[in-house]
Formats: C-alpha cells, sequence, structure tokens
C-alpha cells in the first residue's frame, strides 16, 4: 500500500469523524465552561438569571459549532482562510463606521440576538491566514524581507483597525497571537529583536505623548497604565478594580471562604465580576486552590492542542493549531496577571469562563479548527 492510499483509506469518512473527535480536549473545555456556569450563578446571588442561563446556551450552540467545524476536512478550512480574513477586515471596517458603542468604545455589531465583536473573529482569522501564507511559502523564503513584510501587512491591518476602536487588550493579542506563528514558522530571531526595540520606542512614544496634541492613547487608557504602576494611588476611582480585585484574591486564602460566600462578590464591592474579573470571584469562593484547578485544565488543553500540532501531517494545521494554543494562552495569561495587579487593566476576558457571546462561540469555532486537524491528521 502506498503513503497516499494509506493516507485515504486512514482517514475517517461521514459520521466516522465522531469517533475520532480528541473528546479527552471537549471534556476539557466543557469542565472549564463549566467553572464559568458556577461562577455566574454564584455573581448573579443563587440564580441562573441573567448570566448563566445564557452562558449555558451560549456553549451548546458553541459546541455545535465546534462539532460542526470538526467534520469538515483541515484542506478546506485552508483554502478558506483568506475569505475568512477578509470577512475579519470588513466587519472591523464595519464596526467603525456602523458599529454599536458600549464603554466608551465602538466594537460591537447588534445582530438582534446577541452583539458580534469581531475583534474577536480577526483574532483566529489572522491566524489561519498566516497559516496558509507560511504553508505556501518556500521555508528558503520564510526570513526574506519581501516575504517577512507580507505577514506583517496581515496581522497590521487588524490590529490597527482594533486599537482604534479603541481596544488595546485585543490589538495586543492579536499581534502577539499573529506573532508566534511567525516565530513558529522559522522566522529569524534577529527579526523579534527589532520587535522587541521598536515595541520600546512604542512605549515611550505612548508615555511621551501623554498630554499633547498627539496622544496615541485615549485619558482612561492612561488611566489603566497609572493604576497598575500604583493601585494606591486612586484607590476609589481607576484603582478601585483592582484594588477589590486583589481583596478578594487574597480572603479567599488556601481553600477559599466557600460557595456564594464571598464577601467581596456577594457584597458587590467588585465591578465587572461576571465578565474581566471572574477570577477573583472564583479565588475567593475556593480559595489558591480552586484557583490552581482552573488553571490546570487550561494547561491540559494546551498540552492536547501541542499535541494535535505535532502530530499534523501538514504544515497549515500545525502552524494553525499551534497559532489557537497561543492565543488561547494568551488570553487566559493576560487576564490572570491583569486582576492580580501583574499587567494593566486591558479588558481581556478569562476564556469558556468570562459572561460573553462573542468569545465563546469563536474560541469554540476555533477548538473545531484544532479538532479538525486532529481528526483528518492522517491525511
Amino acid at each position: 500500500m502506498s503513503f497516499l492510499e494509506y493516507n485515504v483509506k486512514s482517514t475517517p469518512t461521514g459520521w466516522r469523524k465522531i469517533l475520532y473527535l480528541n473528546w479527552a480536549l471537549a471534556l476539557l473545555l466543557t469542565s472549564v465552561a463549566s467553572v464559568g456556569f458556577l461562577m455566574l450563578y454564584s455573581v448573579a446571588g443563587g440564580s441562573f438569571q441573567p448570566w448563566a442561563e445564557a452562558q449555558i446556551q451560549r456553549f451548546i450552540l458553541g459546541f455545535a459549532v465546534m462539532l460542526i467545524v470538526a467534520m469538515v476536512p483541515i484542506w478546506f478550512w485552508r483554502n478558506m482562510s483568506v475569505l475568512a480574513y477578509i470577512v475579519g477586515i470588513i466587519l472591523l471596517l464595519w464596526v467603525e463606521f456602523f458599529g454599536v458603542s458600549g464603554g466608551g468604545a465602538q466594537r460591537w455589531i447588534d445582530l438582534g440576538f446577541m452583539r458580534l465583536q469581531p475583534s474577536e473573529v480577526a483574532k483566529i482569522t489572522v491566524v489561519m491566514m498566516l497559516a496558509a501564507y507560511y504553508d505556501w511559502l518556500d521555508l528558503g523564503k520564510v526570513s526574506h524581507p519581501l516575504y517577512v513584510a507580507i505577514p506583517l501587512l496581515i496581522i497590521g491591518l487588524p490590529v490597527g483597525l482594533t486599537f482604534i476602536q479603541p481596544d488595546l487588550g485585543t490589538s495586543m493579542l492579536i499581534l502577539m497571537g499573529g506573532g508566534s506563528v511567525m516565530f513558529m514558522a522559522g522566522m529569524h530571531w534577529l527579526y523579534f529583536v527589532s520587535v522587541i526595540g521598536l515595541g520600546v520606542g512604542a512605549v515611550s512614544a505612548v508615555f511621551a505623548s501623554r498630554g499633547t496634541s498627539w496622544q496615541l492613547l485615549a485619558d482612561y487608557q492612561y488611566g489603566r497604565i497609572d493604576t497598575f504602576l500604583d493601585p494606591s494611588s486612586d484607590p476609589l476611582g481607576d484603582g478601585y478594580h483592582i484594588t477589590q480585585s486583589q481583596i478578594a484574591l487574597g480572603s479567599g486564602g488556601w481553600t477559599g471562604r466557600g460557595f456564594m460566600q464571598g464577601t467581596q462578590i456577594q457584597g458587590d464591592f467588585l465591578p465587572e465580576s461576571h465578565t474581566d474579573f471572574i477570577f477573583p470571584t472564583l479565588a475567593e469562593e475556593f480559595g489558591f486552590v480552586g484557583g490552581a484547578s482552573l488553571l490546570l485544565l487550561y494547561v491540559l488543553i494546551l498540552v492536547f492542542c501541542i499535541v494535535t500540532a505535532l502530530m499534523a501531517r501538514d504544515r497549515y494545521a500545525s502552524l494553525m493549531v499551534i497559532g489557537v494554543a497561543v492565543t488561547f494562552f494568551l488570553y487566559f495569561a493576560l487576564n490572570m496577571a491583569m486582576v492580580m495587579g501583574l499587567a494593566p487593566v486591558v479588558g481581556v476576558p478569562l476564556p469558556l469562563v468570562s459572561y460573553g457571546g462573542s468569545a465563546m462561540l469563536v474560541l469554540m469555532a476555533a477548538f473545531g479548527l484544532v479538532q479538525s486537524a486532529h481528526v483528518h491528521r492522517a491525511r
């Protein structure tokens, strides 16, 4: 039997593909989402309304989306990568001109039954586009300046459109997720050193522009930076969120105060406890053990993604899975660092746990791509 015949015959077909899914990964995703359901129930004071019930419905829909995406051969998603990227850019442009505003930012498209946040879509479409690009590109050209400029443009366009919404946190995630694909594709390390140097220069420019006519960030974003550097400087203003978050994290101790017994949460002292600051909710009620357990689930998801990437027999699948894994890692790492005071508050949700529709559905679709790479790896 030839190699090609082996691949064709060993690739599952039809509904048999269900048997080839990475069900351990699906179980881990369900476990993490269940933690979110539990916390949203607690934040609402022991009620499935208004958050837990809607989140459960979204996860069920997202799980169905993951299964549908997983059933489609990975080569199809490779061929659709350019179209997916273009659609993502069009959605970002639509937000710029016709988007719905909220909290001082214009980030959403109102679909009636839900609000779609195109920047969430862009996180994955950028990874897909870059993986397809490097799958097409000859390995010897990866570090050639001309062929480095193209992925920089692919990343830079959605990053710029997201940054002006303004949404600094998501634009950073898109940038770092795209950069990880470039790194794994084999781009020379000197390029990354140059980027780090430019990053230092950009940070210096951000601080230098404060209070000038060419100020680069919004006032509230500078406030978040001030809060990160010294939360006690404005404990009742910009520093209120992080101060209350650290109190909740510390008061949980090793085993926590108990389910629905958190004083910071039940006393409504911690704002946004159902979205960006849901991790302190878990830490106060279940302590270090609860927080570490959730982190372990996240790490196991990453391990399964990395194994899938290593087992993939084509470059697109491998790079795409790595890109999804890094984006997922950045999600929870940045959120946890943010609520602990180790990073500025940039509005990044805790994946599969924080309340939200766009992030949940897009992330489950992304894991559908990972499952597709796993199911069709024998091709």
